[in-house]
């Protein structure tokens, strides 16, 4: 009973048109152009280098897509148990008419040629969007980012902020802050000034939150301008700061864009808990793990300070989530935002949700985010939430709770896209 009443659910939740409310899309080449692109998302070469496949195999200099793809393809094998291999499965299955169950050294080459003739067709774009009914994609943006010449109102502009409040010691980083903002800050009230700066110029465009991702030592405090002057000052005249001056600068800036978010009205995205370069000989973007030190304990002044702010917050593994769980039950301000990297699997995705849907109120969790870097990967990394979500409210709403079945199915798209549009604005 419960796996029919599933999928009858599962029936209406995938007649819902989405918007994607986190990616790390180009919206000037936003579709895959080879199956390269596809293959060389860091979940397949990450993969591919842990079970053996040597890094300079991957990442050699100046390596044609289809040769990177022929030296990936044999190492699929032993991946095939995992789900990053279902969503590539998916993928060619779908936008490509491949018909096997496994992508080998033997049928490789063909779905090669015919990825590479759909995708080469000027409404490829297009065509990816209809199948995967994406009305929205949010975007990661640079800060410097110009957000001109594509449609902010489809590819919506999301203010990324990682490199001004970790990287302002960094000469290039000051370089792009000073030309974007026509700005030469010499102090903190100037700095605080080109902060603004940004905020004007990406909600002038369209943006729909602020984000940022934190690592677990970090811990956001109220620094005054007048206690900060000294070391901005001193950073912007390209001098070294010690430890004690960079983590005052840090939660500077960072409470600085927590202010304006208030001013502007613009969520705050904290994805929280992440380490840089734990394995520091990985592939590109298989380098960065988490650890189970970090607590949202560290949020506490941040989180009573803005009340006003909503914080759409993502963690790294079960434990936080429990926390995570604890504290949106209590501040009006937090959101549980999807299933970020190392817990989007589908164990995890269940677990967590299942504490989610039981413990926080329904109108303050956005139930996915595909963290895409191509168009192609919205639908099977959808697919597989909306599968766990309709057995979630299957067995715990309908079945453990008697709840009617369109109830469950209209909790379900309020998490899928309902809260995505109260919490950052309906789409135009």
């Amino acid at each position: 009973m419960s796996q029919q009443l599933a999928q009858e659910i599962l029936g209406e939740l995938e007649s819902l048109r989405l918007i994607d409310p986190h990616t790390h899309i180009n919206p000037m080449s936003a579709a895959s152009k080879t199956l390269a692109d596809i293959m060389g998302y860091h979940y397949y070469t990450e993969l591919a280098h842990s079970a053996g496949l040597a890094k300079n195999r991957i990442e050699e200099p100046g390596l044609a897509p289809k040769e990177k793809v022929a030296r990936l393809v044999p190492w699929l094998a032993t991946i095939e148990n995992t789900a990053q291999y279902s969503w590539l499965l998916e993928i060619c299955q779908v936008f490509f008419g491949f018909e096997g169950d496994q992508i080998t050294e033997s049928n490789w080459e063909a779905l090669y040629d015919t990825s590479l003739a759909r995708m080469s067709q000027p409404t490829w774009e297009k065509q990816v969007l209809e199948t995967s009914g994406l009305d929205q994609v949010y975007l990661t943006n640079d800060f410097d980012d110009p957000l001109s010449d594509f449609d902010t109102s489809f590819y919506v502009p999301c203010l990324r902020t990682d490199d001004l409040v970790f990287h302002l010691s960094k000469t290039v980083v000051r370089e792009r802050l000073k030309k974007c903002t026509d700005s030469s800050p010499t102090n903190a009230t100037e700095l605080k000034d080109s902060l603004g700066k940004l905020f004007a110029h990406f909600t002038a465009n369209n943006a729909r939150a602020c984000a940022i991702s934190l690592p677990p030592s970090f811990a956001p405090e109220r620094v005054t301008s007048e206690a900060a002057d000294a070391v901005v000052g001193k950073v912007f005249q390209g001098k070294d700061l010690d430890s004690n001056e960079q983590t005052l600068l840090s939660r500077f800036v960072f409470w600085s864009l927590a202010e304006y978010c208030a001013e502007y009205k613009l969520p705050f995205d904290l994805m929280i808990g992440v380490n840089r370069a734990v394995f520091e000989a990985g592939v590109y973007q298989g380098q960065d793990l988490y650890d189970k030190r970090v607590s949202l304990i560290q949020y506490k002044p941040l989180l009573n300070a803005f009340p006003e702010v909503t914080f759409p917050i993502s963690v790294l593994s079960e434990t936080s989530n429990q926390e995570l769980v604890s504290y949106a039950w209590i501040f009006p301000n937090i959101v549980t935002n999807g299933h970020w990297w190392y817990s989007n699997i589908p164990v995890y995705i269940e677990n967590d949700t299942r504490g989610r849907l039981q413990a926080v109120p329904q109108t303050k969790q956005i139930g996915y985010y595909s963290d895409m870097y191509k168009l192609e990967f919205a639908l099977p990394k959808f697919a597989m939430y909306r599968r766990i979500l309709a057995k979630v409210l299957a067995e715990d709403f309908v079945i453990g709770r008697g709840w009617k079945s369109d109830k469950a199915v209209e909790l379900g798209k309020r998490v899928l896209r309902g809260n995505v549009e109260s919490i950052f604005g309906k789409a135009p």
